[in-house]
């Protein structure tokens, strides 16, 4: 297979894990016979120092020539100003709009070893096997603002036929798993939610009477995520409830490092992030975790290459390497070694050979 990825590094520990990401795929390359060729270029803080944009032209244009999208992170105290007229988010919201993805899939499984590093008591974890799907698109994130000095307005909007999208991409991916969909709102409350629930009951009982479908308001599936999570199997949520969320269910796992995430739209180009952000704190140090980077390889290769057999390479290799007890330092307890980022990838390299 012939493909074109671009990778954007971004800022923080985004470089850093970015390259762990671009080795695996080249190592998928060089063991299926793929020819992949890569393209590299800037977003975020690192954008807004070069180029006075956050997102440069030259990037939207050559993400949307590309197979697939790889982000690092945007984004830092370098950047920090509320206040400020370009900010790095402004990147990854363009990019998103840009693209045209607007389902956000971010699963959550819990390997066992790991169990002791999550704040969760360790019963509470087993059998958890959860996505959540999160809108990308609409909501208070993209509404009209306004701020006066005594008041201020962040207007909420959600269009029939951005509901309808998210739904059905969550209700197909529910088919393929435990035939059971999770809605998650805050219908006693918000009109946007009654019409958003609306939509789902229509459309699962038109096209997809073999789901069990739930709704959940969104102050209790916080709830029930942290004391009954196996319960769940698919969710899918709006925007800002599942920005919220799924922050809270990367906890189950012990580590935002961990946990990988793809945005997908209609077309195939997706964009494909590990969930932890920039991390400035650790950046440089050569401490930060690849595993969330290198699980979205492995989505990208699923999804946009729709390569099975390399996605499960991938996925098997970290799951082998946890498993045999390395440790990155946001995973690791008072016993446990301590291995760099460098070195983590070359043992799941290894893994993979």
């Amino acid at each position: 297979m012939d493909a074109l990825i671009t990778i954007l590094p971004g800022d923080g520990i985004g470089p850093e894990v970015a390259r762990s990401g671009k080795e695996i795929l080249q190592l998928i390359a060089n063991k299926y016979n793929h020819n992949f060729k890569f393209e590299e270029k800037l977003i975020g803080g690192s954008a807004i120092d070069n180029c006075s944009s956050p997102l440069p032209q030259e990037t939207i244009d050559t993400c949307k020539d590309s197979n697939a999208v790889v982000l690092g992170a945007v984004g830092g105290p370098k950047w920090d100003n509320p206040n400020a007229k370009l900010r790095p988010e402004q990147g990854l919201l363009g990019i998103r709009g840009s693209l045209g993805v607007f389902a956000n899939i971010r699963p959550v499984i819990i390997y066992p070893s790991l169990a002791k590093a999550s704040p969760l008591k360790e019963e509470k974890l087993i059998d958890v096997d959860l996505i959540v799907i999160r809108e990308l698109t609409g909501g208070i994130y993209f509404g009209e603002k306004n701020r006066t000095e005594n008041k201020a307005s962040d207007l909420c909007v959600y269009h029939d036929f951005e509901v309808e999208r998210i739904i059905k991409i969550a209700a197909d991916l529910a088919s393929k798993r435990k035939n059971k969909l999770c809605s998650v709102d805050k219908a006693n409350v918000l009109e946007t939610s009654r019409f958003w629930r609306n939509i789902t009951d229509n459309i699962i009982a038109k096209d997809y009477p073999h789901i069990d479908i739930e709704h959940i308001l969104v102050d209790a599936a916080a709830m029930y995520l942290i004391n009954r999570p196996s319960d769940f199997d698919v969710i899918v949520t709006e925007n800002m409830f599942g920005d919220i969320l799924t922050d809270e269910v990367s906890m189950l796992s012990g580590s935002l490092g961990m946990l990988p995430s793809a945005s997908l739209g209609d077309n195939k180009v997706g964009l494909y992030e590990p969930i932890h952000g920039s991390a400035p704190d650790i950046a440089g140090k050569g401490i930060a975790n690849p595993c969330g980077m290198i699980s979205s390889i492995a989505m990208l290769l699923r999804y946009s290459l729709n390569l099975q057999e390399e996605a499960i390479d991938v996925e098997n290799a970290i799951y082998n390497v946890i498993e045999n007890g390395t440790r990155s330092a946001d995973i690791a307890t008072a016993d446990d070694k301590v291995s760099s980022t460098e070195q983590i990838t070359k043992l799941i390299i290894d893994e993979i050979n």
